[in-house]
C-alpha cells in the first residue's frame, strides 16, 4: 500500500493530521493522539 492510501485521523490535541503506523494495527479504532507527548498534555 502506498503512504497516500493510508487512513488519517486528526489528533484531538494539537489538531494536526496524522496517518496510520504498523503499530497500531489492531487498535486504530481506539487511536485518538498522534504521539505520546499529545496523549500526556491532554488538557
Amino acid at each position: 500500500m502506498k503512504k497516500s492510501e493510508l487512513p488519517v485521523k486528526t489528533c484531538i490535541t494539537c489538531g494536526l493530521p496524522f496517518t496510520w503506523r504498523k503499530k497500531w494495527a489492531r487498535s486504530w479504532e481506539e487511536v485518538r493522539y498522534c504521539s505520546e507527548r499529545c496523549r500526556r498534555n491532554k488538557s
